[in-house]
């Protein structure tokens, strides 16, 4: 059972990013179906939490909650880019190299010369699966895969803040659902406003609110998955989402690539995934 609850996260963030490109719509559409359904459930975990909401608490929260406002808009526009195939395995990889860089050296998480050993081969795996993951058999699409790659790289910068400020403000899991979905709601708003008519509450935001559901469940499966299991397995297998997005962008979104480039994206998959997994075990 408590595998099975360490499997809800990547269930989740895998099937989220199917949704979303199903679904359809502007990518406005898509982050604030989003945004809309972790703004309910935040209220709903304070109405049964009831935290205290300290200064500490709402400016941790909402500098991670910006963090994460960055990173998923930039990762949804660069899917109509490169394709979710391509998007997903990068964007873990960098994240889970940004994470761990971020951890070895400001969190002194790695402490001992196993871990080091170990994470460095991990980073090293996860960057040459990054780099199998964006090959390309053809170069017609050239510009804008470079103009994908640059989203994803910002956007994993969003992602590592968004990882990264609860642990710098030690804030509990529980206690920063509220506050930071709310940063979340109103950072979505002002950014998207800079788009051409945004169509913030049209009827695809609404049907959107599907992917916000999935994004739901995983976040509070993290939480739950951490408390039973303990960081190290909830951190792992959270990852495994991408395993789940990558082969739904290639056998349920039906996205154009040659057999080559499929064979290179699950080796670039299964390396990204084995770093994952080995920087887990350092921690």
């Amino acid at each position: 059972m408590d595998i099975l609850i360490a499997l809800v996260p990547a269930l989740g963030l895998g099937f989220q990013v199917i949704c979303m490109q199903l679904i359809g719509g502007k990518y406005t559409n898509k982050v604030m179906g989003m945004a809309i359904v972790t703004l309910l459930v935040g209220i709903g975990v304070y109405l049964v939490k009831q935290p205290v909401l300290t200064p500490v608490l709402w400016l941790g929260a909402a500098l991670s909650g910006i963090g994460f406002c960055i990173g998923i808009i930039l990762q949804v526009k660069s899917f109509s880019l490169v394709g979710v195939s391509m998007t997903m395995p990068i964007s873990v990889g960098e994240q889970l190299v940004g994470t761990a860089l971020v951890g070895a050296l400001c969190f002194r998480e790695w402490t001992t010369v196993s871990q080091w050993l170990l994470g460095v081969g991990a980073l090293i795996l996860i960057v040459i699966g990054i780099a199998m993951t964006a090959y390309q058999e053809r170069h017609d699409q050239g510009s804008n895969v470079k103009k994908g790659l640059l989203y994803l790289l910002i956007s994993s910068l969003g992602f590592v803040a968004y990882a990264s400020f609860p642990t710098a403000f030690h804030l509990g899991g529980w206690d920063m659902v509220f506050p930071q979905a709310v940063a979340i709601f109103v950072a979505m708003i002002i950014l998207c406003s800079f788009e051409k008519r945004p169509q913030l509450f049209a009827t695809k935001t609404w049907q959107n609110m599907a992917t916000g559901v999935c994004f739901a469940i995983a976040n509070l499966g993290i939480i739950f998955s951490n408390e039973i299991n303990g960081v190290a397995v909830g951190y792992t297998m959270s990852q495994l989402n991408v395993i789940i997005s990558t082969l739904g962008g290639l056998w349920i979104l039906h996205e154009a690539k040659t057999p080559k480039e499929v064979k290179m994206i699950i080796a670039g998959v299964i390396l990204v995934v084995a770093g994952g997994i080995m920087i887990g075990v350092t921690k």
